[in-house]
């Protein structure tokens, strides 16, 4: 059996603050097969890269990470030293050394991230295997398809498996990306025959194994140095 692809959540999110550049060179330093991060689109229009959809729990700033300016973000500091990244700064560091999948997380992210994965791909020597953009919004998947049916999608699903094969099938999905605690061996075999199986976010030792027997293609994890 394959062994399953290392994920790091939000970059090391176990280790580092989640979704900075930090975070991401220690998910990188841990030899992870790929990275996970999250985008909103600030006031300005440029892609940043943050999981939440206000600055509270995470930063020293508050309020609405979309109303912010992008020069705003960057004066804010991420727990204790951290700044938040760009996507098109996160690009450029990991530099096409693993996958990254880039959660479109906040509304209207979709058509910045196609025309930055599009110029990265074009002019700065990433591939699109390299790529996934997942989302659970099937409208921002459906954009980002429509934009360039050559960057890989992948489904998000919490809840409902058969939705997510549904939306998989009209935008030509490469993976569905489902929590762990949905999984068994069945749903793993019967997805596999038509897409890769991601879980997320297995952090401990037995559902490790138990998730990994399974056989999935890939795990997303805070502490990627576990799988």
């Amino acid at each position: 059996m394959m062994k399953p692809m290392k994920i790091g959540h939000r970059g090391a999110k176990g280790h580092f603050a989640e979704n900075t550049l930090e975070s991401i060179k220690k998910a990188l330093e841990l030899g992870v097969d790929g990275i996970e991060i999250d985008v909103h689109r600030c006031a300005t229009g440029q892609l940043v890269v943050f999981h939440d959809f206000t600055l509270d729990r995470m930063t020293n700033g508050t309020g609405e990470v979309s109303k912010h300016t992008l020069k705003e973000l960057k004066k804010v500091v991420v727990k204790g030293y951290c700044q938040i990244p760009t996507l098109s700064e996160v690009l450029a560091f990991v530099d096409n050394k693993c996958l990254l999948n880039i959660e479109l997380k906040g509304q209207d992210t979709a058509k910045e991230a196609a025309r930055l994965i599009t110029f990265f791909v074009e002019k700065k020597g990433w591939e699109y295997k390299n790529i996934i953009v997942s989302s659970f919004q099937k409208s921002l998947l459906e954009t980002v398809y429509k934009i360039n049916d050559k960057i890989p999608l992948g489904v998000l699903t919490d809840l409902n498996i058969e939705d997510a094969v549904n939306i998989a099938k009209a935008i030509k999905a490469v993976s569905i990306h489902i929590d762990y605690t949905m999984l068994t061996p069945e749903i793993v075999e019967e997805l596999k025959e038509d897409y890769k199986v991601f879980a997320y976010t297995v952090n401990n030792l037995n559902p490790i194994k138990r998730i990994k027997s399974y056989g999935v293609d890939g795990m997303i994890s805070d502490f990627p140095d576990r799988l």
